[in-house]
C-alpha cells in the first residue's frame, strides 16, 4: 500500500509537470489541460486501491490511514497547488508576470494565512470521513477505550491530525492580527 501511495504522489507531480509542459512549452492548451484534469482521478485510483485491498481481507493499517490523508490534502491544496505552479510555470517559461506575494502584515497575507487554514480543515475533514468509509469496508469496530483508539491504525490518525490543525493554526493566522489596512500599505 505504501508503493501505491508513492506512485501516486508521483503520478499528481508528473501529470502536473506533463500537463503545465504541454500547455507552456508545446503550446498544446487542450491536451495540457487535459492532463491536468487528470491529476484528481490519480486520488480516485488511490482510494480504490485502499478499498479494495481492504475488501480483499488486508488488516487495516497506518498505510491506509495514510492513503486517507494524502486524499484529504490532495483534494483540499490540489486546486490551489495546480495554479501556483501554473502562475510559475506561466512566468518562468511563457513570459507571464511574476505571481504576486500578499505583502508582510498585510490584510492580504492574513485572508491567505486564513484561506491556507481553512484548506487544513477540509482535508482533515475528507480525511475523516474517508477513514470512515475505510472502517466500514474494513470492518474495522469502534475502540471500546482510549487505549485502544490510540493505537488502532485508524483511529489514532484523526487525533494526530488534530494535533497538526492545532499547530498549523497557531503558526499561521492565530496572531496575524487583522493586517494593515490596505491604504497603509500603498505608502
Amino acid at each position: 500500500m505504501v508503493t501505491a501511495i508513492v506512485a501516486a504522489e508521483l503520478a499528481f507531480w508528473v501529470l502536473l509537470a506533463a500537463g503545465l509542459t504541454a500547455r507552456y512549452l508545446a503550446r498544446r492548451a487542450r491536451l495540457g489541460a487535459l492532463l491536468l484534469r487528470g491529476v484528481p482521478l490519480v486520488d480516485v485510483v488511490l482510494v480504490v486501491l485502499v478499498a479494495v485491498d481492504l475488501a480483499g481481507g488486508a488488516a487495516p493499517s497506518r498505510a491506509h490511514a495514510f492513503a486517507a490523508v494524502y486524499l484529504g490534502f490532495t483534494v483540499a491544496f490540489g486546486r490551489a497547488t495546480i495554479a501556483w505552479a501554473d502562475a510559475w510555470f506561466h512566468h518562468r517559461f511563457a513570459g507571464g508576470p511574476r505571481p504576486a506575494k500578499p505583502a508582510k502584515g498585510s490584510r492580504a497575507e492574513v485572508l491567505a494565512l486564513w484561506r491556507e487554514w481553512l484548506r487544513v480543515l477540509l482535508a482533515d475533514l475528507i480525511a475523516g470521513v474517508v477513514l470512515l468509509v475505510l472502517a466500514a469496508v474494513g470492518g474495522v469496530a469502534v475502540p471500546r477505550s482510549l487505549d485502544e483508539l490510540a493505537h488502532h491504525p485508524y483511529w489514532s490518525v484523526p487525533a494526530l491530525l488534530g494535533i497538526i490543525t492545532a499547530v498549523w493554526f497557531l503558526a499561521g493566522p492565530a496572531f496575524a492580527g487583522t493586517g494593515r489596512p490596505e491604504a497603509a500599505e500603498r505608502r
